[in-house]
C-alpha cells in the first residue's frame, strides 16, 4: 500500500538516490536524451536546483512499508521555460520514482494526491511538463495518467511537452 506524507529538506538523499536510479536505468535503456548518462548526484548544479525544490515548494514521499518510494514536488507557478497559466494552477515540478517501485503505482498515487491537493487548494488546474523525446514514453504515461498535452516547447535542444489536468472543485456538504 502507498501512504503519502509530506516531505522537505531532509528527503535529499532519498530524492538525489532516485533520481540517481531513473538515470542510471535510462541509460542503461539507451535512453539518454532526457537526463543523460552521469548521475544527477554528480552534478552540483542539479543537486543544488533539486535542494532548492524540496525548501520551496510543496514536497509529497510516497512510502510503501515505510521505504520511500517516490517524490513529487509543487509550486503554484511553472518554472521559467513554461508560461505562466491565466488562472491559479498547481505545477508538477518534480514526479519520480524509485526504480525498486516501479510498476506499483506509486507515480500514480502521486498525481492523484497533487489533484487532491489543487482541490484542497481551491484551484482548478494542474499542470506538469516532461520530456518529449525519445519514444514518447513519458508523454503517454502522463496521459495514461489523465494529463491532456498542452503544447511542444525546447529548452535548448531539449524537447518537453506540457500537458494539463482539469480538477472538479472541492464540494462542501450541506
Amino acid at each position: 500500500m502507498v501512504e503519502i506524507r509530506r516531505g522537505g529538506p531532509d528527503d535529499l538523499p532519498a530524492v538525489m538516490a532516485m533520481l540517481d536510479g531513473a538515470v542510471a536505468w535510462l541509460d542503461a535503456s539507451g535512453r539518454t536524451g532526457q537526463w543523460g548518462s552521469e548521475p544527477f548526484s554528480a552534478d552540483e548544479g542539479r543537486t543544488t536546483r533539486i535542494a532548492d525544490r524540496l525548501r520551496d515548494h510543496e514536497v509529497w514521499v510516497a512510502e510503501v512499508g515505510g521505504e520511500p518510494a517516490g517524490v513529487l514536488t509543487h509550486a503554484p507557478e511553472p518554472p521559467d521555460y513554461v508560461s505562466a497559466a491565466d488562472e491559479p494552477e498547481l505545477y508538477v515540478t518534480l514526479l519520480v520514482t524509485s526504480r525498486s517501485f516501479t510498476g506499483r503505482g506509486v507515480g500514480s498515487a502521486l498525481l492523484d494526491h497533487a489533484r487532491e491537493q489543487a482541490r484542497r487548494l481551491g484551484v482548478e488546474l494542474v499542470r506538469v511538463d516532461c520530456y518529449a523525446g525519445g519514444d514518447g514514453r513519458l508523454v503517454r504515461y502522463y496521459e495514461g495518467n489523465g494529463f491532456t498535452p498542452v503544447r511542444r516547447f525546447e529548452v535548448g535542444e531539449w524537447p518537453g511537452q506540457l500537458l494539463a489536468d482539469r480538477v472538479a472543485p472541492a464540494t462542501t456538504a450541506g
